[in-house]
Parts: C-alpha cells; sequence; structure tokens
C-alpha cells in the first residue's frame, strides 16, 4: 500500500509539472511550499522541491537546445528502449513537455501489419526520420526486432541474425547523412518492476498500460535479460553507442537522461529579436455579432 500511495503521488506529480508556471514556483520560497503541500502526505518536501526545480532548469536548457536545433539545421534521432514499465514514457514526456511539437516529435509505431511484414524491415521506421532543423523520440525503435520479437517468437532465427547484421549498417548510414543518432537503455531490477505492474493492475486510470503482452514479458524476465545482453554487445558501435539508464528511481532517471541527452550536443543559446505585441487595428465599422446559443457549450462549471 506505501508503494501504491507513492506512484499515486508521482503520477500527482505530472499534473502538477504541466499546470505550475515554471519560474513563479521554483524561484518563490512560497510557490516550493506549495508544490510540497499540495498533495497530502508527501514525506519528503524538501526532496521534491529540489525535484522540480532541477527539472524547471533541464527544461529551460531543452528550450535552447531546441533552439539551437533550428537554427544550426542540425538532425536528431533519439531512441528509447526499455523493459516494459521502465520509465520510457515518462522521460520522453517530459523532454517533450515544453517544446513545439513541429520540431520535436515522437514516433510510438504499433505493431507492423501485414503489407509491413513483406517489406525491407527498416523501412517504416525511415519514413519517421528527421529533415533539418528537427528531433524524432522513437518510444521503442528497429530494436524491436533485438527483444519482444525475439523473445516471444515474432521473427525466425535467420530474421534475428540478419537484423543484428545490417543494423550497424544501417546506423552508420544515418550517421554519415548527418543525423545524430543517441540510443538509451532503461535499466529496472526485477523486483521494481514487479512493484510497478501491480501498481498498474490497481490503479484504473493505469490499467490501459498492461496488455497480454506485458503479462508475458514479466513470466519471461530472464529470456528478455539474455536478449537485452546480446543486444547492447552487438549493436554498441562508435557511431551510435548505448547509453544505459538506471531507472529503479523514476525522478532520477528523468533528470539523469536529460541531463546526458544536453551534453551530446554542442547547443548554445540562439540570440532572438525583442518581440514587440503590435496595436490592434480598430475600424468603425467593425461589428462582432454573438454566438448562436445553440453553438455553445453548456457552462456545466
Amino acid at each position: 500500500m506505501e508503494r501504491l500511495h507513492r506512484d499515486l503521488i508521482d503520477s500527482y506529480d505530472e499534473e502538477l509539472e504541466l499546470a505550475l508556471e515554471d519560474r513563479s514556483w521554483v524561484d518563490s520560497e512560497d510557490g516550493s511550499d506549495a508544490i510540497s503541500s499540495a498533495i497530502d502526505g508527501q514525506d519528503d518536501k524538501a526532496a521534491r522541491r529540489r525535484y522540480f526545480k532541477e527539472l524547471f532548469r533541464l527544461q529551460a536548457e531543452l528550450v535552447k537546445l531546441q533552439d539551437w536545433v533550428v537554427s544550426s539545421g542540425h538532425k536528431v534521432v533519439i531512441l528509447f528502449e526499455g523493459r516494459d514499465a521502465a520509465g520510457k514514457g515518462g522521460v520522453i514526456k517530459r523532454i517533450t513537455q515544453r517544446l513545439n511539437p513541429r520540431v520535436c516529435r515522437v514516433a510510438a509505431l504499433p505493431a507492423p501489419n501485414d503489407r509491413e511484414r513483406t517489406q525491407w524491415y527498416f523501412q517504416r521506421y525511415v519514413a519517421h526520420l528527421p529533415a533539418a532543423g528537427e528531433m524524432v523520440l522513437f518510444d521503442r525503435s528497429w530494436y524491436n526486432r533485438a527483444g519482444v520479437e525475439r523473445v516471444m517468437g515474432f521473427c525466425t532465427d535467420a530474421q534475428y541474425e540478419e537484423f543484428f547484421r545490417s543494423v550497424p549498417e544501417f546506423e552508420r548510414m544515418l550517421v554519415q547523412s548527418g543525423i545524430q543518432l543517441i540510443k538509451y537503455w532503461f535499466s529496472i531490477s526485477d523486483e521494481e518492476q514487479h512493484l510497478r505492474f501491480l501498481g498498474r493492475i490497481h490503479d484504473p486510470l493505469k490499467q490501459w498500460k498492461l496488455s497480454p503482452m506485458d503479462l508475458e514479458s514479466r513470466r519471461r524476465w530472464e529470456d528478455y535479460t539474455k536478449a537485452k545482453e546480446i543486444m547492447l554487445e552487438r549493436t554498441h558501435i562508435p557511431e551510435a553507442p548505448w547509453n544505459v539508464v538506471q531507472a529503479d528511481d523514476k525522478k532520477k532517471a528523468r533528470l539523469n537522461c536529460i541531463h546526458h541527452l544536453l551534453d551530446q550536443m554542442p547547443y548554445q543559446e540562439v540570440p532572438h529579436p525583442a518581440i514587440v505585441l503590435p496595436e490592434r487595428v480598430r475600424n468603425n465599422d467593425y461589428i462582432r455579432h454573438p454566438v448562436p446559443p445553440e453553438l455553445m457549450v453548456p457552462q456545466v462549471y
């Protein structure tokens, strides 16, 4: 029950991160106290204040990074891999939270359909690669073949070996074309995944996150471990090395990953001209007509 309570607090934090204005909460002592006291039962208010303050600071740096990517025409692909419930979605949410979706977008592809299964394996991923001035975050990627497809028997031994032969060449091709490729593996312990799955089972707002495949992956923990170890060994190349994020602590994992991501690019603050709000043009013959009542959404609140 204590663990479920902590997870509930964490889910509330997600909503606070979206709702609060950064500077007024980070720089104000009263604001920090308000964050900590907004949820009844929080034990470590100081830790939560530090988390919010550092998260907002890193997100401000991500905005600077975004401006630099657009200004320089840089192209970035970031892969997020890991076991189910490892926290990939949480860190992706924090990275994209305050960025322009036209610049930084997420690709979360479903299982391939019948047509896609007949294509070159990487073909459906190529369609989502960035143009100049774009960042693409893959919430799972072509490494599905080395993980879930291998463990669940969705690919043949020949397809599995061909993947390992071709993926280094494919990734070198991306890098040579000017795309920066950054790969993250989120690592959690057996016990932590067990607790997170229990949390999802008992939280009606999170039950949708559990699929039959997730439950089966829990049973095959050791098979996934072996597949992960082989994947890291055979695809850790100088042009696109793996970066392992210790993810048993969700908040620390988010901060560590974002901090590391910022260190991967030589971004700098891009100067912008001062923005001046123009005066609205006013015409004497302008009349704003009332909206017909039948078009209005009822004001229930």
